[in-house]
């Protein structure tokens, strides 16, 4: 199972709170919709696998991401997808997501008959939206600079039920003034639509953002770790009652809605990153594309592609697994460290993992639900209910630095 992810770099305005790579100017729109569909056509043949018959992985995801795709015209959304049908082998009823923002789902006239953008998007084969919500509180979104407000929020998401059985939407927890009791608030609004999925993100402040000179100049309170963990453990609770699954650290689906892109990254499995600063992945190396869009649209007019790669060390994959394996249902397979890392790696996982063990901060259980090898019991290390908001630092005491 494969996939493409493609990073369309337009927003129609900057969250303070955002780093990705982004223009807020439209003149290049067409002109890089034009590239990133030559890109597409240019990489056609890096999913071909290495076997006596030479034949093509099937491509089971397509995602479009941001930026805000949703600031595209369906003619350019399906002009890209006709091109991946083109050039690539596409499994039946792959999952197609685009994500979106609440003020860009509005009414489309076409051809002189009004029907809804979600009638649009499907007639395209798209067929599972992701919403960034973030808030359903005016101050909240206009700390952030979000370019909706609240109504647009819960009108887009009335209608978009409609249409769509398959939505996710974001949650931002951890926002300077949130009270529990509003956070509580948000997530009752989202579980009034029945979304199936909601991810939901601590608000970080990232540098070279305008959060961070904002904070720094004192006109908005830093946010506060603490707060941040009481918000996940209501998140984490109030989901769970409501029959949503906590798959990845951020991620809640309910049963056969996760997100098959997202599992697929978390998993290791390859992908190809298309447009300005997208990532790849085949299994040995990593790449990404330049994160500058004059530069990605002269490259590509030179019919050169603007990548950097590199190539992963056993140590890079083992850190890579145990960052993502953490952070997911799946946890870290025991029998899949030795076996594809050899023993002087699982020695050392059990060593570093000893004091969390002990502080009931991880766990090692028995499943028969693995991602690495099915329908056979193995050893599984993963976050308690305790560990799951310390996640990432736990990783990285387990990561093995210097061996090679």
């Amino acid at each position: 199972m494969s996939g493409i992810y493609i990073h369309i770099p337009f927003c129609t305005q900057a969250c303070h709170y955002c780093d990705f790579h982004f223009s807020t100017s439209m003149k290049k729109k067409e002109e890089m919709v034009l590239a990133i569909a030559k890109e597409i056509q240019m990489r056609k043949n890096e999913f071909l696998l290495l076997d006596s018959a030479r034949s093509a992985t099937q491509i089971e995801t397509i995602y479009f991401g941001g930026g805000t795709p949703s600031v595209l015209q369906i003619s350019d959304l399906k002009f890209l997808i006709d091109t991946v049908y083109e050039n690539y082998t596409v499994a039946p009823n792959p999952e197609i997501t685009l994500e979106a923002n609440p003020d860009d789902l509005t009414t489309l006239s076409v051809l002189g008959q009004s029907r809804t953008i979600f009638e649009a998007y499907r007639s395209i084969g798209i067929n599972r939206l992701s919403i960034g919500i973030q808030s359903f509180f005016e101050d909240d979104l206009k700390m952030m600079n979000r370019a909706h407000n609240s109504a647009e929020a819960k009108k887009c998401l009335e209608e978009a039920t409609q249409y769509f059985d398959n939505i996710s939407l974001d949650l931002i927890y951890g926002i300077p003034g949130m009270t529990n009791e509003k956070w509580k608030q948000n997530i009752e609004t989202a579980l009034s639509f029945g979304i199936p999925h909601i991810s939901s993100y601590a608000l970080t402040v990232e540098p070279k953002t305008a959060l961070n000179k904002l904070i720094q100049t004192g006109k908005i309170a830093a946010p506060k770790d603490e707060v941040a963990q009481e918000h996940f453990a209501i998140l984490v609770e109030m989901l769970e009652a409501n029959d949503f699954i906590h798959y990845e650290l951020s991620n809640f689906g309910k049963e056969n809605y996760f997100s098959k892109n997202n599992s697929a990254y978390w998993l290791g499995k390859k992908y190809i990153g298309i447009g300005p600063s997208a990532h790849s992945y085949d299994g040995i190396s990593r790449s990404w594309n330049v994160s500058n869009n004059t530069l990605y649209l002269k490259s590509i007019q030179e019919n050169k592609l603007p990548i950097e790669t590199e190539i992963l060390s056993i140590t890079d994959r083992y850190n890579e697994y145990i960052m993502t394996g953490l952070r997911t249902i799946w946890g870290v397979s025991l029998d899949r460290i030795e076996t594809e890392f050899g023993s002087e790696y699982l020695n050392y996982l059990h060593k570093q993992s000893q004091k969390f063990l002990d502080d009931d901060l991880l766990e090692i259980v028995t499943s028969s639900d693995s991602a690495f090898r099915q329908n056979s019991i193995e050893k599984i290390l993963k976050p308690t209910a305790k560990g799951k908001f310390l996640t990432d630092g736990i990783a990285s005491d387990l990561f093995y630095l210097n061996l090679e």
